[in-house]
């Protein structure tokens, strides 16, 4: 008898042993199996269905998954018209003031009631098309409106009593080639300031008026009450009650019209762009610090110590190492016009106690920057305008950034300012802790 002196050892499996189940006479190797592989070309015909089938219920998964998280996301309300009211001409440019709509037209200013929708007023006079308009309410049922037209005249309306009253045109001179064209115009909240941004053949700058919204309220007043009694005589005068009626309506707006004659506004200051950064002439840092007159001229980029002779070694780096797209581009250096972005910056309001409480020590300001500068500058309007008058006007406050501005908000209140840069930045500023 012949027996083991070890006990029998079972070696273990290795993965190239194992049966693959692609091959075709595997049935043959193990009797238990109940079925059969599919053979060729059927195998690989049913992979593909297979393959098919999946990415199809992936692709409905996901798309079930997507329908679900909208459902949980807040839907916007879905706002219908309830209204509309007709316009004659073409429709450049609306504002909304009180219970009037002004609408720029191809050919002049139209204005609708908010109640009826219906023409209550218009104005043709100039036969201009008007591209931009603002309006504000002055109280007592006037208003005063700031349009743009397609020449880039700045219009200042009066609007009181279903009628249009011309003011003044801001930026009207007598010889025709020393016109600057108005870009932007904009209107304080309330109606006390008005602001347009002018360029010229190669240059731009920014004024701003006051205006003497108390004198024309004064002025409504008395012509208002003129008209009025007029209107009134005539009516009694008048044999019929429909011709009474239509004088009462009639008469007001052609006296308005023809006895009105309102203040014009005050230019308060004119803003410049800031002007190029040039090589210093301190020799230390302690001169550069002289310059500054109580800290608050911060981020001008004026008191710095880099030399004429670094800037041109600059610039020649630059023009040798991208000489070849600025011949491409044809790049000539000449001074063009620069745009601004301002706002009107009011007495905002600070939490006092319970209740919220005006600062009186807070004047009112516009806020500029201009296209390419790092600050956003901040004009005072409560300063002489004697102070004002100069051309070499510096900031009060200077809020700088570490990249040019590319766009800036106000908040309501006017006590918060957000500075996007071109570096894809936002800064939100505190204007009264700075």
């Amino acid at each position: 008898v012949n027996t083991r002196k070890h006990p029998l050892e079972i070696p273990p499996s290795s993965e190239k042993d194992w049966q693959k189940e692609e091959e075709e006479d595997f049935f043959l190797l193990d009797s238990d199996r109940k079925c059969d592989v599919l053979p060729q070309p059927f195998r690989m015909i049913n992979k593909l269905v297979m393959q098919v089938f999946e990415g199809a219920m992936e692709i409905i998964e996901r798309r079930e998954m997507l329908q679900e998280a909208q459902k949980l996301k807040v839907q916007p309300k879905k706002c219908f018209p309830t209204a509309e009211f007709q316009v004659t001409e073409r429709a450049n440019c609306l504002a909304v003031s009180g219970k009037y709509i002004f609408v720029g037209l191809s050919m002049g200013l139209s204005a609708f009631n908010t109640c009826d929708f219906k023409v209550v007023g218009a104005w043709n006079v100039a036969k201009t098309e008007i591209c931009a308009i603002h309006a504000s309410d002055l109280g007592s049922e006037c208003h005063v409106l700031l349009a743009v037209d397609e020449m880039g005249l700045a219009w200042l309306f009066c609007f009181l009593r279903e009628s249009f009253l011309l003011i003044k045109i801001l930026n009207e001179v007598e010889d025709i080639s020393q016109r600057s064209t108005c870009v932007e115009a904009v209107l304080s909240p309330g109606g006390d300031y008005a602001g347009i941004l002018l360029q010229g053949n190669t240059k731009a700058w920014l004024e701003i008026y006051q205006l003497p919204k108390e004198s024309w309220l004064t002025e409504m007043e008395k012509i208002t009450e003129a008209a009025e009694q007029l209107a009134c005589s005539e009516r009694r005068s008048s044999c019929s009650s429909e011709v009474g009626t239509f004088l009462l309506q009639e008469l007001p707006v052609s006296a308005i019209q023809a006895d009105v004659e309102l203040d014009p506004p005050v230019l308060l200051l004119t803003v410049r762009p800031p002007k190029p950064i040039t090589g210093t002439s301190f020799k230390g840092p302690l001169d550069a610090l002289k310059e500054v007159d109580d800290g608050s001229m911060l981020g001008l980029g004026y008191n710095h110590l880099i030399k004429d002779s670094q800037w041109e070694l600059q610039e020649a780096i630059f023009c040798s190492t991208y000489q070849e797209y600025l011949e491409a581009e044809g790049v000539i250096k000449e001074e063009i016009p620069r745009y601004a972005t301002f706002h009107f910056l009011l007495p905002s309001r600070i939490l006092v106690g319970p209740e919220m409480e005006v600062l009186p020590d807070i004047p009112v300001g516009i806020g500029v920057h201009w296209d390419g500068n790092h600050n956003f500058c901040l004009y005072l309007l409560n300063h002489s305008l004697k102070e004002k008058a100069n051309s070499d006007l510096k900031p009060d406050v200077v809020w700088p950034c570490a990249a040019p501005i590319a766009c800036s908000a106000v908040s309501s209140c006017s006590r918060y300012l957000a500075l996007a840069g071109e570096d894809a930045t936002v800064t939100i500023w505190d204007k009264h802790l700075g």
